[in-house]
């Protein structure tokens, strides 16, 4: 098995028109001016968060949930 890892343009695309089809459009510009603040450190989020995982264990997990 192997995992297609698409680029950053391609996932903040997706990821907009999905923000996109469930919110109304002031909450996604809140939530786009949140994250653009630039508060956090995303390399210990991710290794707080997905310690012990692996690239197929993440992907089995995500599988569990319905896609459109």
């Amino acid at each position: 098995m192997s995992a297609t890892v698409e680029t950053e343009q391609e996932l903040t695309e997706e990821a907009l028109a999905i923000l996109r089809q469930h919110l109304p459009p002031h909450k996604v510009a809140r939530l786009l001016s949140v994250w653009q603040i630039g508060k956090g450190d995303y390399t210990q989020d991710r290794d707080r968060l997905f310690t012990g995982d692996s690239v197929n264990s993440l992907f089995e997990e995500a599988a569990k949930y319905p896609s459109k």
